[in-house]
């Protein structure tokens, strides 16, 4: 394969790099025309979580998308260090306690507590609520081989000290932040607001109280406790949280966050963190938002329905390099995410893995598996069968046995085995499993009427002197054939192949059929036909 270069690279405009250029225009413009390596040594991508639930799509979204955008600048500008962090926001106070967990009598009473402190609630050995999630976060990033860092907003940022010379920063300019985020707030909370969330000495809750008096020289706010003390204390050494707009630009500068993607729904908090951010001193980062995805009724997705199509459901019924590819098709573009949308995204990432490899460099840019798989796509990530075919195999086969269907796959791709094609591997039990839910409580045969009868039996003849193992051009030409000659026209071969879905698989629509025969083999379809034509499937 050509190796893609940078003068290549430039020329692209998918939206991947279309964001690599726009943190290349961010680094040339701090650099006052040059483009070069930050005073931090590498260019951070920063990706967000918020442990108060286990990770989903979304999070696996972000993570994605962002390590897409990070490949393309390194195909850009391969002589200057790149990074992604992962950052869990596990100081922020606990606010409710979500309805799939353990022990949830125990965890109403750390209700404002930093998720960091409230007591794990698993039957597992973390320390508390937010390091479970933390490791669950992790555990879910690593089955994807993402390239990035951990960062617990707790452990890392503000005990380590990493965020005080920042938070000394806004509390110098307190009064200028606060009138950044008061437009947007009710009145009540416009009463209490400030930046910083003190956290309570005597309680340990992260709390929305006002700040009586600041004393940047002192690096200290006071406010009133709950027992009704008042207290003076400093804004550094993880003592306070900042509210959460602010503690984004607080993440920005003080980390020095060169890129970072959020969804539309955050769009208006993340303009009040970019104005909290110039007022502190320092440019954007770069990024841009990306489109919710909606249920099979349009509407949006949202943990709490439970509508739409989480992660663990996309996972048991296809590979994740298909959900990758989902993910790289328009991001800025509002996208169903239910199960009908499953088969059609498998075969098309398997097309594209197909084409990859004899497209010229120019266009493997604008092919998503590269990158999905970052420009090297896997030998073994190939598949001479495509998913809808599979599913139709699954059905006409009527089992769920892999090594039967391996029998027919041998017939139609003699070379390929479990061993040598792993990843059609993966997609045999994939396919079973989606046709057991989604196909078969669906299924509907009917009785061919008289004209539709008549084509069947044509078929069967013909494929009765074909042998097994031809082009499945050469089948799929006997099928126009038995259609043509048995009173459907060139306008109602449309009719012709819808019969055949729903007569022979008991679905309205199917693959190629040709494809399909030259799969499942000639004299088997006969069989099949047969079968439909005595009222026996």
């Amino acid at each position: 394969m050509t190796e893609i270069t940078a003068d290549i690279a430039i020329k692209n405009r998918t939206w991947a790099f279309e964001e690599a250029k726009a943190v290349v225009k961010r680094l040339r413009a701090i650099g006052r025309g040059q483009v070069q390596i930050p005073e931090k040594g590498y260019v951070l991508f920063e990706t967000g979580y918020g442990p108060s639930g286990l990770p989903h799509i979304g999070t696996f979204g972000e993570v994605c998308r962002t390590s897409m955008v990070m490949h393309a600048f390194k195909t850009l500008q391969p002589d200057i260090p790149a990074k992604m962090i992962c950052f869990s926001d596990d100081l922020d106070g606990f606010r409710k306690v979500p309805s799939n967990v353990p022990n949830q009598d125990m965890l109403c009473k750390y209700i404002g507590h930093p998720l960091s402190k409230v007591p794990n609630p698993f039957n597992s050995n973390y320390p508390s609520y937010a390091h479970h999630n933390n490791a669950q976060l992790r555990a879910f990033l690593d089955q994807f081989n993402f390239d990035y860092e951990f960062v617990s907003s707790t452990d890392d940022c503000y005990m380590a000290g990493k965020f005080d010379k920042t938070l000394l920063l806004m509390l110098k300019y307190h009064e200028e932040i606060k009138e950044a985020v008061l437009p947007i707030l009710g009145k009540e909370r416009s009463a209490t607001y400030s930046p910083f969330l003190p956290i309570s000495p005597s309680a340990g809750v992260v709390l929305q109280v006002p700040i009586l008096e600041i004393n940047s020289d002192e690096g200290t706010i006071t406010f009133e406790d709950v027992d009704g003390t008042k207290v003076t204390q400093s804004v550094t050494g993880g003592k306070v949280k900042a509210q959460w707009r602010a503690d984004w630009a607080l993440r920005w500068h003080a980390l020095d966050v060169d890129y970072e993607m959020s969804g539309k729904d955050l769009k208006s908090s993340a303009e009040i963190s970019k104005k909290i951010l110039k007022i502190l001193g320092k440019p954007n980062p770069a990024g841009f938002h990306y489109e919710l995805f909606l249920d099979e009724n349009g509407e949006k997705i949202s943990k709490s329905k439970g509508n739409g199509l989480s992660m663990e459901d996309w996972l048991k019924y296809a590979p994740h390099e298909s959900l990758s590819y989902y993910m790289f098709q328009r991001p800025t573009s509002a996208k169903k995410l239910y199960f009908d949308v499953i088969p059609k995204a498998v075969d098309e990432y398997i097309s594209f893995v197909e084409k990859l490899a004899e497209q010229p460099p120019e266009k493997q840019l604008d092919n998503p598996a590269w990158h999905i798989h970052n420009g090297v796509v896997p030998k073994t990530q190939h598949s001479p069968v495509s998913f809808s075919l599979l599913l139709n195999l699954v059905n006409a086969a009527h089992t769920d046995d892999p090594k039967v269907l391996w029998k027919f796959i041998h017939k139609y791709a003699p070379k390929a085995n479990s061993n040598n094609a792993p990843f059609l591997d993966r997609l045999v039990g994939y396919a079973i499993q989606y046709y057991k839910d989604f196909v078969l409580p669906e299924k509907k045969y009917r009785s061919p009427d008289e004209r539709e009868r008549k084509a069947l039996e044509a078929l069967a003849n013909y494929l009765k002197n074909m042998d097994i193992g031809l082009d499945s051009e050469k089948y799929m030409s006997v099928v126009f054939s038995a259609g043509k000659d048995n009173g459907y026209d060139k306008s109602e071969l449309r009719e012709w192949f819808k019969a055949l879905y729903q007569v022979l698989l008991g679905q309205d629509q199917g693959p190629r059929f040709g494809s399909f025969i030259a799969l499942y083999g000639p004299e088997e379809t006969v069989d099949l036909i047969n079968k439909a034509l005595n009222n026996e499937l």
